[in-house]
């Protein structure tokens, strides 16, 4: 790969790396992630998409307490510990929200819908390649910004040059500050076709703290 290619070529190349029959477009799967952070134990999350039905569920634990999360074709159910009537307290402390539920939906589809979310509207791909070193390897690396009704973050993602599989992203609120964070992504799990990353540490830009790993597992 040379300096003629651009960004989206790049991508593009990804996609066909990490999703080559475009599985993602109409996937209907359950993805299984244990969450961990050195602050507190693993979370285990039971995530179901149907992307054609716009359909989306989530099931796990918090303090020994069972929280549901759904929406239906843009319909919400929130339930707690089976209920779907709560206090203003458990509302607020384990975020029981539709705008919530709703947030969660997104964040999963982006992680786990990547790169092949970098071809939806409102994506601004920076036309120039770029190549860096991170972390002792070198990487082809695209900048991606987002059209304000999207997102305000700054990306960068990280290709390997020789097969273009997506290994890093990085975000920022504000570069110039050296704020958010980083995502290493190691080892592939196949699921419904597309190689997705198994593991997903995540990092401070400023010092390299490390926050936690997510975990995708196969059922």
């Amino acid at each position: 790969m040379g300096q003629n290619m651009t960004a989206k070529e790049l991508i593009g190349k990804s996609i066909q790396y990490h999703d080559p029959n475009n599985n993602w477009a109409t996937f209907s799967g359950e993805l299984k992630i244990t969450m961990e952070t050195p602050s507190w134990g693993p979370r285990i999350s039971s995530i179901f998409f149907d992307l054609q039905k716009g359909y989306f569920k989530n099931q796990y634990k918090s303090d020994s307490n069972l929280i549901f999360q759904e929406v239906n074709k843009g319909v919400c159910s929130v339930l707690f510990n089976g209920k779907a009537k709560f206090t203003s307290e458990e509302e607020k402390k384990y975020r029981l929200s539709c705008n919530q539920t709703k947030r969660t939906r997104d964040y999963y589809a982006y992680l786990y819908g990547l790169p092949m979310k970098l071809k939806d509207p409102g994506t601004i791909i920076n036309p120039e390649l770029e190549k860096r070193s991170f972390k002792g390897k070198e990487y082809w690396v695209a900048q991606v910004n987002y059209e304000k009704e999207v997102g305000n973050d700054h990306w960068y993602f990280y290709f390997d040059p020789i097969t273009y599989a997506m290994e890093v992203y990085q975000f920022y609120h504000e570069e110039s500050k050296n704020d958010g964070e980083y995502i290493l992504l190691t080892e592939e799990i196949l699921v419904n076709g597309i190689k997705m990353p198994k593991n997903r540490a995540w990092y401070y830009n400023k010092n390299d703290k490390y926050l936690g790993t997510d975990f995708l597992f196969k059922n």
